[in-house]
């Protein structure tokens, strides 16, 4: 069967990139599948993740003012179309133009769209104003227009299907990376933290939180690793709280499994997430995770005074208390690390892909 995947890049460090290299790379080793990767302006760039060698990889070069670059675009995909002729499509692009793929293309074949990030990821900004407003309403009816064409629209989590008002929704999570058969005793004296500085990850009420555990426990260390971005000034607020000491930002690394196990706690203060993959990656590890309330994800993987702590969203002093309870109690965090491995077991990418190998085999044949 040919899958053909379509989306913006896959070179990048983010979530969306991983999932990918997953699940395409298994369904292509495991499955059988004849799968191809289109990419828009991604050139020769080096891949981040590894992909499976059987897969295919096609490129569209887009460019110049939005017509030329529309037209530029439109014409790629339908020569891509053309020459692959997919029995399954299914666009990866949390823009506004993948969204719309059923309208700009013809229906040949089937055409699934994966949903990677809540509506939130469009529509949320710091600051807001009557024409964001007014922006933000004409994307949503654009989006839910063209999301109901879809032959099937998939989420992650039971969250994001609030969202959304289709008759073709379908929840599938992502797979995990990692098959992990260690234990670690979660002695090191580190808080984990992994993604990209944006304004969603919450990056500056991890800091405001983190100067509040400090006050009790000077000596354990908080890592950051993810893309940095230097106009959040975060940097700024690591000297104005005093943390330069206890707080280190690094950018991706492809050892990120070597930090997973040496830390002892993971947490999570993002303002919205699409699904939360780096905490089914820390609770494949053992570790404990303190997460924002947000939507969506943390809900759907956390048990509550089970695996870890969720906290009401944006409540900081709660975050910091819940924090400073595992980092004072070993026993604790042992007991959820236990709890934590286990109950990540169900997105166990066997799991995952047989969901995804049913659902293409039930659109082809239907």
């Amino acid at each position: 069967m040919k899958l053909l995947y379509i989306t913006n890049g896959i070179h990048g460090s983010g979530g969306l990139e991983r999932v990918l290299s997953i699940k395409a790379s298994y369904l292509a080793s495991h499955y059988d599948y004849d799968v191809t990767i289109l990419t828009l302006n991604s050139g020769n760039k080096d891949l981040f993740y590894n992909f499976d060698d059987r897969i295919n990889f096609y490129n569209i070069n887009a460019s110049g003012n939005a017509l030329r670059y529309f037209l530029s675009y439109r014409n790629g995909i339908k020569k891509a179309l053309k020459e692959i002729e997919p029995d399954i499509v299914s666009v990866c692009d949390d823009g506004l133009k993948g969204m719309l793929f059923p309208i700009l293309f013809s229906r040949k074949t089937p055409v699934i769209y994966e949903r990677h990030a809540p509506k939130l990821a469009t529509t949320s900004s710091p600051k807001r104003s009557f024409f964001k407003t007014i922006k933000t309403y004409l994307i949503n009816r654009l989006m839910n227009f063209g999301g109901d064409k879809f032959d099937k629209f998939i989420v992650l989590t039971k969250g994001n299907l609030t969202e959304w008002n289709l008759n073709n929704l379908k929840v599938i999570p992502n797979p995990l990376p990692f098959e992990i058969d260690e234990t670690y005793m979660l002695e090191n004296k580190k808080v984990l933290v992994v993604g990209k500085q944006s304004y969603q990850k919450g990056y500056d009420m991890l800091l405001s939180i983190w100067s509040i555990v400090q006050q009790k426990h000077t000596d354990w260390k908080l890592e950051v690793y993810g893309k940095l971005d230097a106009t959040l000034g975060l940097e700024k607020m690591l000297e104005e709280l005093n943390l330069k000491d206890t707080v280190s930002f690094f950018p991706p690394t492809k050892n990120i499994i070597d930090k997973y196990k040496e830390a002892s706690i993971y947490c999570m203060t993002s303002r919205f997430e699409g699904f939360g993959m780096v905490l089914i990656e820390a609770m494949s590890f053992g570790l404990p995770c303190v997460s924002f309330d947000c939507p969506f994800g943390p809900a759907d993987i956390i048990t509550n005074n089970e695996d870890g702590f969720l906290v009401e969203n944006g409540n900081h002093e709660l975050f910091a208390s819940k924090l400073s309870q595992l980092i004072a109690d070993k026993e604790l965090r042992v007991c959820f690390g236990v709890a934590a491995k286990k109950n990540v077991e169900k997105y166990d990418v066997h799991s995952v892909a047989a969901q995804w190998d049913g659902l293409f085999k039930k659109l082809v044949l239907r």
